[in-house]
């Protein structure tokens, strides 16, 4: 596989890992971002892995670029053409609450994919899922791959309010909303759990590459953890 990289500014280059999105090479460009930090700690100010690139923002003063590009292009292409890759991704668990009172959703997809609800609910959260990406919101986690079974557009018309904590589904893709804000994804149960907390370090419970899963439970333990109906 060619990589190729890119100055965008003066202080910052884009890594292409390619151009199809897969989660073995999300889990290579997760490693990659780990390992970049360790060589040039001190002298790279951010990293933004995604699907299929990394955007990296460093110091223009303590740093060579030509260097910083050629160690880039010469690492990525020996991660993206190797034929094992030694995670460093940790398992994240959420608890959920699969409930028409706070998913709103729920019955529909059931009903539009021949299901019974159990039997979504037993679907979704049966699956172990990889953070592709964060973005739209902080600690919004773009999660891949939801069954086909499940799997269901996300609504022509955003909803103005989807509810902080909700649970959802957008074609192959799943997410918890970490705040309320507008949203188009078809929402499925709700999360205690916060997502981002600026006071905490570190402040997302999770980073690109990581795996998610999904614990069902009940309304009494949702209650108890925070959830709001």
């Amino acid at each position: 596989m060619k990589v190729e990289i890119y100055r965008v500014s003066e202080t910052s280059l884009i890594v292409y890992f390619g151009h199809s999105i897969n989660l073995e090479l999300i889990e290579r460009i997760a490693l990659f971002s780990h390992t970049v930090q360790q060589r040039y700690q001190g002298k790279i100010i951010e990293v933004i892995p995604s699907y299929t690139t990394l955007l990296m923002e460093y110091h223009p003063v303590k740093t060579d670029v030509q260097e910083l590009m050629y160690w880039c292009k010469t690492q990525a292409e020996q991660m993206a053409n190797s034929k094992a890759v030694t995670s460093e991704s940790k398992t994240v668990t959420f608890p959920v609450y699969y409930h028409p009172e706070v998913a709103p959703d729920l019955e529909h997809i059931a009903k539009e994919k021949q299901l019974s609800v159990q039997q979504v609910i037993d679907i979704h959260s049966k699956n172990e899922y990889t953070v592709c990406a964060i973005g739209f919101a902080p600690g919004f986690a773009f999660l891949g791959t939801v069954d086909p079974k499940i799997a269901i557009p996300r609504h022509s018309e955003p909803r103005l309010n989807v509810a902080k904590g909700s649970v959802a589904i957008a074609d192959e893709q799943t997410a918890i909303y970490p705040q309320q804000t507008p949203g188009g994804w078809q929402i499925i149960g709700n999360c205690p759990v916060d997502l981002f907390n600026i006071e905490q370090e570190p402040m997302m419970p999770f980073e690109v590459g990581d795996k998610v899963r999904f614990e069902p439970i009940s309304r009494e333990k949702y209650l108890a953890l925070g959830g709001v109906l």
